[in-house]
Order: C-alpha cells, then sequence, then structure tokens
C-alpha cells in the first residue's frame, strides 16, 4: 500500500478512537540531523513532557511537525527535503514516524561584497578592505547554513568596529538560494560609516588629585583614529597608576563628532593616605614582615611619597621614594634612597643607594633611565673586607606579551639592561654591566603550557674589585636554578660565595593545569655564574611541584634535585598584604 495512503487510513482510524493516550515519536534522518529535529519538532517535544493527547491534537502536531522539519532543514541548506510521516497505534498509545530524506545540501557559489562609506574609496584603505574581506567567514564552496551567514555578517565587522569605524553597520545583504542548483549567492554592503579621530579626555569624578593626572595616562593623543584596544589600555593604565580605585573609558560613536570625538573618562578615586603591613616567607630569603606608607598628593600635585621597610631573615631594607604623576609625554620621574643590609651565603653587605629614575610606557614596552650613586661595605669573614662606591648610568627595556593573568600559557616576556660606571666620576672601578632575560609561554594542548627561560649576564671591567654587588652575578634560588640554595653559585671561598662578573642560566618547565587554581609542573634548571665565561660550568637542578593561583597572586611549591650537591631543596613563596 503507498505510504500517503496508509497515513491517510492510519489518521482516520486515530480520529474515530477518540480517548487520550500518551504519544512516542520516531525519526528516521541522517544521523547529523537527528538531534535538531529531536530537539525542536512539535511532536518531539510533546513526547518528552509526557502529554496525552486526543485524535485531533495528534494530527495538529503531526502536521505542524512537517512544516517545522522543512524550516528547520532550510536553515542547514537543505532547501528540496522530502518529508513523510504516520501515525500509527500500538497497544493503548500512539507513535509517530517521519521518514526524512534531506535532499543535496546548498553551497556557497558566489560572494559578492561592496563597501559604502568613507571605506568605499581610497587606495590607503586598500588593505582594511582586503581584510575585511577575508574575514567574511563563508567561502565559496562550504555549505550555506543560516546561522554560519548571520554570524559570517556580524564576524565581518569586527575589523572596523575594533578600529576607527565605530558606526559600521551592514546596510544591505542578500541570500539568492537557487534550489535547481543547491546553490546560494551571497552579496553583501557594508556601510563603515566615517572615520572616528580621537579630541580632548572630558574627566569626571577627579576631586582630589589634578585632572592632569587622568588625562596624561591616555595612549592616544588628540588627532590619532580611534582604537578600541587604547580604550582598554588607558583604562588598564588608570587602575593601574594608583590614584584611582576604578576607571571608565569610552566614547560616544556620534558621526557628527566623529572629526575630534571627545574620550569620556569616569573615575572613582582612593584615598590620599594609606598604610598597609604584610607577611610572606620564601625559601630564598626566609621569613618576612615590612610595612609601607604612601600619600598620594604631597603638595596638592599628585605627587606620591612612599616610606616602605622590610625585614627578612638574610635580608633588611628600608627606603623612601618621591614620584611624579606621568607628564604629557608619557614619562614618569622619581627619586629614592634606600638602605639595605644582607647576609647571604656568607658574604654580608650594607648599602646606600641613591637613585633617580626616568620611566615610559607604551603599550607592551616598558624603558627605565636612571642615575644611580651606590656605596657599599662588603664583608664575607675574614678573607675578604672592602669597600665599593659607583655612580652608574642604567638603561632597562622590557617587552611584555603576556596578559594579566597569574599563569600566561601564551607569549613572552623580553628584558634587556645596560649600565656601566667611569672611575673618574664618583666610581672606584669603570664598568659596563649587561644583562638579557627572556622567557617563552607555549601553550601544549587544552589545559598545559611550556616555560622556555634563558638568562645571560656580563660585566666588562679590568677586575671585579670596587664594583658593588648589585651589579655582579651570583646563581641558584627560586626563580634562578632550583635545587640550590639563594645566591649560592659564584666565586667560592673558604668563609662563603662572592658575587662574580658572568652570568648564565636556563630552565626549561612544564605545567598542567587540573582547573582554574590548582596545577603541577616538571622542571628542569641549568646555569652557573664565574668570572670569566670559560669558567662557567653549568650544574643542573630537576624537580616538581604545584601551581596555586590564590586571590593574592601566585604561589609555587618546588622540590628540586641538584645534582652538584645530590641533594633535595624545597622552594616555596607565599606573601600576604594587609
Amino acid at each position: 500500500m503507498p505510504f500517503p495512503l496508509l497515513k491517510a487510513l492510519l489518521v482516520l482510524a486515530a480520529l474515530c478512537a477518540g480517548a487520550a493516550h500518551a504519544l512516542t515519536v520516531e525519526v528516521v534522518v541522517p544521523d547529523t540531523l537527528k538531534p535538531m529535529l529531536m530537539q525542536h519538532l512539535e511532536t518531539a517535544r510533546a513526547a518528552r513532557l509526557g502529554e496525552r493527547m486526543d485524535a485531533e491534537e495528534i494530527a495538529r502536531l503531526q502536521r505542524q511537525s512537517e512544516q517545522t522539519a522543512r524550516e528547520l532543514l532550510a536553515t542547514e541548506g537543505y532547501f528540496s527535503p522530502q518529508v513523510e510521516s504516520a501515525v500509527e497505534w500500538l497497544g493503548d498509545d500512539w507513535r509517530v514516524d517521519y521518514r526524512i530524506d534531506p535532499g543535496v545540501r546548498t553551497q556557497v557559489r558566489s560572494v559578492k561584497l561592496d563597501f559604502d562609506g568613507d571605506l568605499k574609496t581610497g587606495t590607503d584603505k586598500d588593505k582594511l578592505r582586503e581584510r575585511v574581506t577575508r574575514s567574511f567567514s563563508l567561502k565559496q564552496g562550504m555549505p550555506f547554513r543560516q546561522a554560519d551567514w548571520e554570524t559570517a555578517k556580524q564576524v565581518v565587522l569586527r575589523p572596523l568596529l575594533a578600529g576607527a569605524y565605530q558606526t559600521a553597520r551592514i546596510a544591505a545583504s542578500e541570500a539568492r538560494v537557487d534550489p535547481a542548483s543547491h546553490a546560494a549567492d551571497l552579496t553583501l554592503t557594508v556601510d563603515s560609516g566615517p572615520a572616528f579621530f580621537y579630541g580632548e579626555p572630558v574627566v569626571s569624578g577627579s576631586e582630589r588629585y589634578p585632572e592632569s593626572i587622568a588625562r596624561n595616562l591616555s595612549p592616544a593623543r588628540p588627532g590619532q583614529p580611534y582604537r578600541q584596544q587604547d580604550m582598554l589600555d588607558y583604562q588598564a593604565a588608570l587602575e593601574a597608576s594608583g590614584y584611582y580605585a576604578q576607571a571608565t573609558v569610552r566614547i560616544e560613536p556620534d558621526p557628527a563628532l566623529a572629526a575630534a570625538v571627545p574620550v569620556q573618562v569616569e573615575v572613582v578615586e582612593r584615598k590620599e593616605k594609606r598604610f598597609s603591613v604584610g607577611a610572606g616567607m620564601s625559601t630564598d630569603t626566609g621569613a618576612r614582615v615590612q610595612a609601607s606608607w604612601l600619600h598620594r598628593d604631597v603638595l596638592d600635585r599628585g605627587l606620591r611619597l612612599k616610606l616602605d621597610a622590610r625585614l627578612e631573615t638574610s635580608r633588611q631594607t628600608a627606603a623612601a621614594e618621591l614620584a611624579w604623576p606621568r607628564n604629557a609625554n608619557g614619562y614618569e620621574n622619581s627619586v629614592g634612597l634606600q638602605l639595605k643590609q644582607e647576609d647571604i651565603e656568607g658574604q654580608e653587605t650594607r648599602s646606600t643607594v641613591l637613585a633617580a629614575k626616568r620611566s615610559r610606557t607604551r603599550g607592551q614596552i616598558e624603558t627605565t633611565l636612571s642615575l644611580q650613586y651606590q656605596t657599599e661595605e662588603q664583608t664575607i669573614a675574614n678573607v675578604l673586607d672592602s669597600s665599593n662606591q659607583a655612580l652608574t648610568l642604567n638603561y632597562a627595556w622590557t617587552q611584555r606579551n603576556v596578559g594579566r593573568t597569574f599563569y600566561p600559557r601564551r607569549g613572552h616576556v623580553l628584558s634587556l639592561q645596560a649600565g656601566g660606571a667611569f672611575d673618574a666620576l664618583l666610581s672606584d672601578t669603570s664598568f659596563v654591566r649587561l644583562l638579557g632575560r627572556h622567557t617563552q609561554y607555549f601553550p601544549v594542548g587544552k589545559d598545559g603550557r611550556l616555560i622556555l627561560r634563558g638568562e645571560f649576564g656580563s660585566v666588562l671591567a679590568e677586575t671585579r674589585a670596587g664594583i658593588p654587588t648589585d651589579f655582579l652575578f651570583r646563581a641558584g634560588g627560586d626563580n634562578s636554578i632550583r635545587g640550590y640554595a639563594y645566591q649560592s653559585l659564584g666565586r667560592s671561598l673558604s668563609a662563603g660565595v662572592s658575587s662574580v662578573r658572568y652570568l648564565a642560566t636556563g630552565s626549561a618547565e612544564y605545567n598542567y593545569f587540573f582547573n582554574r587554581e590548582w596545577g603541577m609542573a616538571l622542571f628542569v634548571d641549568a646555569g652557573d655564574a664565574a668570572d670569566s665565561p670559560g669558567s662557567l660550568s653549568p650544574v643542573f637542578g630537576y624537580g616538581f611541584g604545584a601551581r596555586y593561583s590564590s586571590p593574592v597572586g601566585p604561589v609555587n611549591l618546588d622540590l628540586a634535585y641538584g645534582e652538584a650537591t645530590d641533594e633535595f631543596r624545597l622552594h616555596f613563596s607565599l606573601g600576604v598584604s594587609f
């Protein structure tokens, strides 16, 4: 008997039954489409809910589900499906069977993308037009799905909205489907609107501190084209400046103001003064307590005065720093005084450091130029007793491309330093100090990362004598070569370890994170510190550890084996401020 005739007879019999009964539904269709149909067909939904229906309601849902099936298949690119269904009476319940042949899936035959607005003309905009065109995700030969079509229209605007075209929109779109050839021809018109350029920042919420502080923190200048990333960087700079607890940065995308759109800056200021104490523990320098006092508005000009004292088992420091807020050229200036005393691996030093610094941060790049005068008294039992002084000019360049997470999975940090002194200018010895450090992060699978680190330092001088310890090197410890005591690798003397002129270390570490808070580590460290490149003889440390992303910062706990000492050493650090 033909299937349509059987269907009609079964429906007629069902109508005569009259009573309400339960329902089951079966759909015969390719597996890739079955979950969607079982989720959305009206009869399938009624079956899941356990509804009891009479014959008339069953027939209505059956017809409605056939139409729904055709509409759902169209969204997946099947525009000529064959849909048949039948109602069957099994015992005391209804059963509806669907036989569906989706047919040939429609594919994208052609894509035409046109531009309107400021982006329509101009050879200087060719690259941006090409970038927008490439970002359209539906390509020739791909299956045509309604969801992909809608997504592609939104994604194509992202390169414009991330840049100067803040009113970009889809002006027109058409998907013309040819059922006979199972092909779709897509046309799209993107209206970029005008390009937006920065005007002056408009600051609100500034009461305690000069408004110029918030203005000068902007990474962009009036007249530059708008970038979404600039707004994110501006907000981050405001919140990291120490003056503001919260900050919001935005523009109103009004085409009439596109030539000089004001940057709306809303801030919530921090209190002028803050006193804080903290405690911590490190296997490098032992237990730690600290206290600091900060005044953020000295002389009502936004100058920051910070006094800090830190007591550790093997090191004690006291410091005072006066810092100016960032100026209109992006520079931050400061002067400071530090007193330090430490006893590490038998090398005792007492130093006084007076420094003036100028720093600048532009995007991922941070630079610091400093002039520093340092005096030092150094003792290693009865083996060494010396006084050193140096007036040094130093430059540091750092690039950070790791985001703001505690445990980044990709990116790098590169730091380069150069400095030196001349013995005719308040220095005991002429020298040049060079230091480079690079850390690279690679994602490994979904939950892992690989960290590669390398460091090399050298001090070019005729002699080590007269050079303050801070400009020389030792190796070993948490952030150097695990498995060895902090700064225990250098020039070995009978009563301790003294600093030397060359340093080379490296590390490879694998981390696996079980969740957002906890992870584990496997690592190999190697390196040495010596007085000449030829004397560098790398020692190795191997181990494993735990990683914890705490609310106050990362906590690392490592157990490492020092091959040269044939000993295990625990490396741990934790600090909490109140």
